[in-house]
């Protein structure tokens, strides 16, 4: 549980910097933020896998690239979710979004405890 509330914590203190500093994010505060990082962690544990296995034909022949985008649009699906929350301008700043995230939280080693 202690695992949980440090990765959720620091999940969403990621994805408030990442906020400030893309242009093409916004989100409304630390307490949306640290929701962004449980909403996106319960859409990379529950609807992921489908989409992962429904596009495998994709992947395979994009040589894995295809994942990049189908990060991307979680975050999107965050984004729809969460309404005025948290907002995403487009398809190309939601990948940069979710590879900088992914990038930060391997670097600080954030526990995989939230999904992904």
């Amino acid at each position: 549980m202690k695992n949980f509330i440090v990765a959720l914590l620091v999940n969403g203190l990621v994805v408030y910097l990442l906020a400030m500093l893309l242009p093409g994010i916004a989100v409304s505060g630390f307490v949306s933020a640290v929701l962004v990082g449980f909403v996106l962690g319960a859409i990379n544990h529950i609807v992921k896998p489908i989409l992962a296995t429904l596009t495998m034909p994709l992947t395979i022949l994009t040589f894995g690239l295809f994942l990049l985008v189908l990060n991307g649009l979680m975050v999107m699906l965050a984004s729809y979710v969460l309404g005025n929350h948290f907002h995403v301008s487009g398809i190309i700043t939601a990948i940069l979004f979710s590879i900088l995230l992914s990038m930060v939280n391997t670097m600080f080693g954030v526990p995989k405890v939230i999904g992904g």
